[in-house]
């Protein structure tokens, strides 16, 4: 049995060490928002965050995480999370939807240690963070605005 914090929640799995983070999410504790998107850390799609440092959980393996606190889409709560929702819904971002738990939890990792950011810092942060419907201009456009509302 591995020990795991999600979300402020304590989980005991019993799962392999080299099992990555994103199938225990999704397979042993229902967290569904994380997507699987290509298995090899160069969609964004699994993105969460490790003690506040976005990762790409497809690739973190069980038993690399200790006791660091995992943090999902759906357990993203605070000032910075809400202004990235909000800015995203206000400027109607998401197409298919599919990429973007993975583009949020990124803008929400960035502008908690960047809150004022260039588009050279957000390329950098958003780098590797695929959208297929290609939402790039509208995904910038709201880490923008996000970072606006919090100055």
């Amino acid at each position: 049995m591995l020990k795991l914090t999600v979300n402020g929640v304590a989980h005991e799995v019993e799962a392999d060490p080299d099992t990555p983070l994103l199938w225990v999410l999704r397979d042993h504790l229902d967290k569904t928002g994380t997507k699987y998107g290509c298995g090899i850390a160069q969609c964004g799609a699994c993105t969460v965050h490790l003690d506040g440092q976005a990762v790409r959980s497809c690739q973190t393996r069980i038993g690399d995480v200790g006791e660091a606190k995992v943090t999902t889409i759906e357990g993203v709560s605070g000032r910075v999370a809400e202004a990235v929702q909000t800015a995203w819904r206000g400027l109607d971002v998401v197409q298919c939807g599919y990429c973007q738990s993975g583009q949020i939890m990124s803008a929400i990792g960035l502008l908690s240690t960047t809150p004022k950011p260039t588009d050279a810092d957000i390329n950098g942060a958003m780098d590797g963070n695929v959208c297929r419907c290609g939402t790039y201009q509208r995904i910038r456009a709201a880490i923008h605005e996000a970072a606006r509302s919090l100055a």
